[in-house]
């Protein structure tokens, strides 16, 4: 499962150190998936050091691990309890579950509350809504998804590009008026576990400044690539145009941690690093991220600015749809929430229309193996990553321990939900940490 792991003492002997070093720095989030790839591929565990209580006999946090299954079922219900079918119920909660599996808890069961359940309760998002094909051809489509679950229209519409391109070689499928699809990774890996190149995209709410700008203009925009291996997980590069993401300072501020610096800049050009004020503040088109690189040109800005920018093209000029403020969420004069219809798209490519799946695998596994088996820096962990990889560490190791982690923020979301909805009241009477 860890085909560049180490056996080597040294190597792990020098890792363990620098760990070590590394848990006790200030802040530090125990739930990182390094320590977990430190248990699992190198056999070294290290505990974070408890921060010491400000107040005398306050208790400590104690981890929760709460099972995958016994999670994704309680999202399932909860979408179930909000409207959704059971196809969409289902689906919704594996598109969350997945980013858990992964270690990506920016954009597991921490969103499942704040971002579509809060967004169903303000009525800027539609739990149970038809999808319509605008137009089609045998290897394009045009989608509405009508501001429905966006973790219901992007499976479908990777599955359509799928379809189209193992019949027709290629698949393009660009959509229109859907919400937040969760991690765009889910999308990559349905077309490389269908033996095609994956590629898709979506906007976001304006939160990145253009180079040498600091008004929030720009979504998050990841893009994201989905390539088959013959290791035992693809290559999926997932990652945001920005330095950081929303949901990244989302996560800072359930664990009470300041924002590294660099990663946001506000109206008066200056560097944020507190937390909770810069998520009020972007609300507020008071601060924005910075692109990939930072800001200005001095570390090449420019070029996360340029493919922010190739991003939100792609996902409003076919489907002539809004961006900035039109997909803040909020009405800037009233501070009324309102909806934001994102825009989508999604490529994939069929690899046995160009050569045998097998030989193209080989291929794409021997390169990566090659960098993975490259010279190491001295002064690093002794090992290299190929994008994906982490991941896939990661689900071994949450794999191992029984599941995930459930801080008490994430706890007492599930606590609100329940006490919302009947159902959940009689199926969840206790949950596992209480």
């Amino acid at each position: 499962k860890n085909p560049s792991g180490h056996k080597d003492g040294n190597v792990i002997n020098e890792f363990s150190s620098k760990l070590k070093a590394y848990a006790e720095t200030p802040g530090v989030d125990s739930s990182d998936v390094l320590f977990a790839i430190g248990s699992s591929v190198f056999g070294v565990d290290v505990t974070v050091p408890k921060a010491e209580s400000a107040q005398t006999g306050e208790d400590e946090e104690k981890p929760v691990i709460v099972d995958f299954d016994y999670m994704k079922q309680f999202m399932k219900d909860v979408f179930l309890s909000y409207g959704c079918t059971e196809d969409q119920a289902e689906i919704s909660s594996e598109v969350l579950i997945e980013a858990d599996k992964r270690g990506i808890d920016s954009h597991g069961l921490g969103r499942l509350k704040p971002i579509y359940c809060d967004r169903i309760d303000k009525g800027i998002l539609w739990s149970n809504k038809p999808i319509t094909i605008i137009k089609e051809t045998e290897t394009t489509a045009l989608v509405d998804g009508n501001l429905g679950l966006g973790l219901y229209i992007g499976p479908y519409c990777m599955n359509l590009a799928i379809q189209k391109a193992k019949k027709y070689g290629v698949g393009f499928v660009a959509v229109q008026r859907s919400t937040h699809y969760g991690i765009a990774g889910y999308y990559a890996s349905m077309a490389a576990e269908a033996g095609c190149v994956g590629l898709c995209g979506t906007n976001a709410r304006p939160s990145i400044a253009p180079t040498f700008g600091v008004e929030p203009m720009l979504g998050t925009n990841p893009l994201c690539f989905g390539i088959p291996s013959d290791d035992d997980f693809p290559f999926v590069i997932d990652c945001a145009t920005s330095v950081n993401q929303r949901g990244k300072i989302e996560k800072y501020a359930r664990e009470g941690v300041e924002t590294p610096r660099g990663a946001v800049i506000d109206n008066e050009g200056i560097e944020r690093t507190d937390t909770e004020g810069i998520l009020r503040d972007m609300v507020l088109g008071k601060c924005a991220l910075t692109p990939l690189g930072g800001a200005g040109d001095k570390m090449g800005g420019y070029k996360g600015y340029g493919w922010a920018t190739t991003v939100e093209l792609l996902c409003t000029s076919f489907q002539s749809g809004p961006f900035g403020d039109d997909i803040c969420g909020i009405d800037r004069s009233t501070g009324a929430p309102k909806p934001m219809p994102l825009g989508h798209f999604f490529l994939a490519i069929n690899i046995e229309s160009l050569c045998s799946l097998e030989v193209f695998k080989k291929n794409t596994g021997n390169l990566l193996r090659a960098l993975r088996q490259s010279m190491k820096s001295p002064k690093g962990p002794g090992r290299i990553w190929t994008a994906g990889e982490i991941e896939n560490d990661a689900r071994v190791a949450r794999t191992a321990q029984g599941g995930m982690k459930v801080s008490k923020v994430l706890q007492q979301n599930m606590i609100d939900l329940r006490d919302k909805h009947p159902a959940l009241q009689e199926k969840y009477k206790q949950f596992p940490f209480e």
